[in-house]
């Protein structure tokens, strides 16, 4: 359909996963028309600053970050019921169950909503050379503090293991969350950004696994290390878990993959990517694996 015919619309439009440029065409012309635009940065982040955007698009861009998705979404729905608006999210709009509930609030309030999607890291995964079909369940890993681990991804990473499939792991994101001194006293204070590393993530898949001992996987299971995926630095990298946890990938994002059972053509492309000693670590400029030590 053509988005031009939509009016008092709002747009959720995916941004792609490396710069302003990877915006679709669709998605330019829609955001053009917008009175209001407003970048999600919350779920995820973009790998240039928003100004860079804001000189394509010839509009102002407001970023939109967990206090506002979670407080003050409603006036952005009440904007779209007058005009068109357009609310960004890097990668593809509906990677993230945050942008789900987003449209189900706007179609409660009679917002007409426009999807314009994009490529995201759940398909940009596959330049590993790793199959999409191969895949399981996707799980998601979450800094470990000193008292609290969770690990319900040990459970999800079981099943798709005991059919042989691949497990994606997208890795923490902490933006502007509230220091615990700052709720005490009421006041909006907020840590600085932090990003898990595969190093980190590898480190706590393993000190979950030797505390439920399911052998799910070990210290030699093979994974996959992606950096920065769709941007002119991206990296990738295969190596053992255990080496896993001193390989060196750089800047955020990061994301990592559990290798399952796997075809010959597959095999050749994870032998391109394999880690050289370049890559890893020096032992003691290994990452704490806990969010306290960040």
């Amino acid at each position: 359909p053509d988005v031009r015919r939509s009016s008092n619309m709002l747009y959720v439009v995916g941004l792609g996963l490396g710069d302003e440029k990877d915006i679709t065409v669709n998605g330019l012309e829609a955001v053009k028309r917008c009175e209001r635009v407003y970048l999600e940065a919350y779920t995820s982040i973009l790998g240039v600053p928003k100004e860079r955007l804001e000189a394509l698009y010839g509009r102002e861009v407001v970023v939109a970050d967990r206090e506002f998705v979670e407080q003050g979404i409603d006036g952005m729905l009440n904007e779209a019921l007058k005009m068109d608006v357009a609310f960004l999210v890097v990668g593809d709009a509906f990677a993230a169950t945050t942008h789900s509930d987003l449209v189900l609030r706007a179609k409660g309030l009679g917002c007409k909503v426009k999807h314009i999607y994009n490529a995201s890291i759940m398909n940009a995964v596959a330049g590993c050379g790793l199959q999409l079909y191969r895949f399981g369940q996707a799980v998601s890993i979450c800094f470990f503090t000193r008292t609290w681990r969770p690990d319900s991804f040990y459970d999800r990473i079981k099943e798709n293991a005991d059919l042989g499939l691949h497990t994606l792991l997208l890795l923490d994101i902490r933006v502007k969350e509230p220091s615990v001194e700052a709720l005490c006293r009421g006041k909006k204070e907020y840590e600085p950004p932090r990003f898990m590393s595969c190093a980190t993530c590898a480190r706590q898949m393993l000190e979950v696994e030797e505390a439920r001992g399911e052998k799910v996987y070990g210290p030699d299971s093979m994974c996959v290390a992606v950096a920065r995926m769709g941007q002119d630095d991206e990296l990738i990298k295969t190596c053992t878990l255990k080496e896993m946890c001193n390989i060196d990938m750089g800047g955020p994002l990061h994301s990592m993959v559990l290798v399952g059972e796997t075809h010959p053509l597959e095999n050749d492309m994870l032998a391109m990517h394999r880690a050289t000693e370049n890559d890893f670590l020096p032992e003691d400029q290994v990452p704490s694996q806990y969010l306290d030590d960040v």
